[in-house]
């Protein structure tokens, strides 16, 4: 059951993500556009923009946390004996837990509370609208960290993730 639900919340958060690259692009198209071709710059897109690469990028680091994607530093764990690596990767996990319960779910509760009636001049939503998107994703993201406990617990992750051969390095 657990994997059925993170296998449609994967897909949820890839066309979010999607969706949102898609309208990035489209709201910087227009506003160079509008800038260089009718020496008119829209007035809304550069909010537009800026809001929708916050969406992006959060939605984005709750899909990464599906796959253990983040950054992380194994070599010290991989160092340890297995029974410990296995205590390690839930502590690590639970140290997530925390942090992003204190600071996606706490603290971004508390920053779209306190921006809820800051309208944005040039579009239809308010400041704090646009930042319920980290609560969101702080839920998400716990999510995934409680599926890879379970995971690490029953044998069928390893504790640290593994690296991902096919990824690019800059």
């Amino acid at each position: 059951m657990l994997s059925v639900i993170r296998r449609v919340l994967d897909r949820v958060l890839a066309v979010l993500c999607i969706i949102a690259f898609v309208a990035l692009v489209a709201i910087v198209s227009w506003q160079v556009f509008t800038r260089e071709v009718l020496n008119n710059s829209a007035p809304w897109t550069e909010e537009a923009a800026r809001y929708t690469f916050v969406v992006l990028a959060v939605l984005a680091a709750a899909y990464v946390f599906s796959e253990r994607g983040h950054i992380a530093v194994e070599i010290l764990v991989e160092k340890l004996p297995p029974r410990l690596q296995k205590v390690m990767g839930v502590v690590i996990e639970a140290l997530v837990v925390f942090f992003i319960l204190i600071t996606f779910i706490i603290g971004g509760s508390r920053v779209a509370e306190n921006a809820w009636d800051q309208d944005i001049a040039t579009l239809p939503l308010s400041v704090g609208q646009v930042f319920l998107v980290l609560p969101i994703a702080g839920v998400i993201i716990i999510f995934y960290s409680l599926a890879h406990v379970i995971g690490i617990l029953a044998g069928v992750e390893k504790p640290v993730p593994e690296p991902d051969e096919n990824a690019e390095a800059i």
